[in-house]
């Protein structure tokens, strides 16, 4: 009898000492704050930011305006800070509005990654997302030759962000100086605007466009519209893959698109989060870029790939196989 008590007191350790292996607290929490929680990239997001949190076992979340709005995009940040969390993730759509904000996260030791759109000024951790000049190359390169390397584009973006700026950056570069980038759109974050420009362009007389680029999701699939309304020959290039976009890819409207993984950033950002609150630096306040012993990546770049007609109907079906059980 004493042996059997002893073998029970023996296994209530072992699983008592099981039990409270786990590293995770009842209070981590962790938040995805995002540009624009309607567009369906960032809903693949919150997928990737879903699988990570039942991964781990945490609570997870994912904040922020329904539209285009850096002024509430900063509000759903400050809302996000004040339920103390464990860690933070955010697509800066403006740099310069949340540089303060993200700073003063780090100050009271809240780490901070960007992902999507960088504020490489501010005292983020690290970012997490696309190496967007090298997918501007990419995109860049196909226009060039599409266009036989001479022709006039015009872009649709949103300027003064980071990420789309360097995208652009990256277009000129491959286009070469055959290629005459005659007018760049501030869409705003309204898919409207580009409807309405790509409308009155095509429909000019004398308008000599050969091509659109889009530098963010939204704006192609109107342009798709506007083409195949007019019957026109424009070449068009798109970024990231909608299921609009896609669909405009398979009847040769878009030409091509430039797919990124924000379901990666967002389970990898959550990933690195956990890291850091479980194994936690001298001090989140320290610039990586100019140490070369730093514990963390300055940039984790989660890739880019060029989707056309070749490719989108395996692209279309691999998705739809990652939808299974999360």
């Amino acid at each position: 009898m004493r042996l059997l008590t002893i073998v029970a007191i023996l296994v209530f350790a072992l699983i008592s000492a099981a039990c409270g292996s786990s590293r995770h607290e009842a209070s981590e929490k962790y938040f995805l704050v995002s540009t624009n929680t309607k567009l369906a990239y960032w809903q693949t997001a919150n997928s990737g930011l879903q699988r990570a949190g039942a991964q781990l076992g945490v609570p997870v979340a994912m904040v922020g305006p329904d539209t285009y709005d850096p002024q509430a995009e900063k509000q759903a940040f400050l809302d996000a800070v004040a339920k103390k969390p464990t860690g933070i993730l955010i697509s800066a759509a403006d740099p310069n509005v949340l540089k303060p904000v993200i700073d003063a996260a780090i100050a009271q030791q809240i780490p901070v990654i960007t992902m999507d759109a960088d504020a490489p000024d501010s005292k983020r951790v690290t970012f997490i997302g696309t190496n967007n000049y090298q997918a501007g190359l990419i995109g860049g390169k196909l226009l060039a030759k599409l266009l036989g390397g001479k022709g006039a584009a015009v872009v649709f973006t949103m300027p003064g962000q980071v990420n789309l700026d360097e995208r652009l950056h990256g277009y000129k570069d491959a286009a070469g100086d055959g290629v005459n980038f005659v007018q760049v759109v501030d869409i705003k974050g309204d898919p409207r605007i580009a409807f309405d420009t790509a409308s009155q362009l095509v429909t000019k007389k004398d308008s000599k466009v050969d091509a659109f680029v889009c530098l963010e999701a939204a704006a192609c699939k109107e342009v798709a519209e506007v083409i195949s309304r007019n019957k026109t020959k424009q070449v068009v290039i798109a970024m990231d893959t909608d299921k609009e976009t896609l669909e405009w890819i398979q009847k040769g409207v878009i030409v091509a698109t430039i797919g990124q993984k924000p379901f990666t950033m967002a389970f990898y950002g959550v990933m690195m989060l956990d890291d850091l609150h479980h194994y936690k630096p001298a001090t989140l306040d320290k610039n990586s870029s100019q140490d070369s012993f730093a514990t963390l990546p300055t940039f984790v770049d989660t890739g880019a790939t060029l989707i056309d007609k070749s490719n989108v109907d395996e692209f279309i079906r691999a998705r739809e196989a990652a939808k299974g059980p999360q």
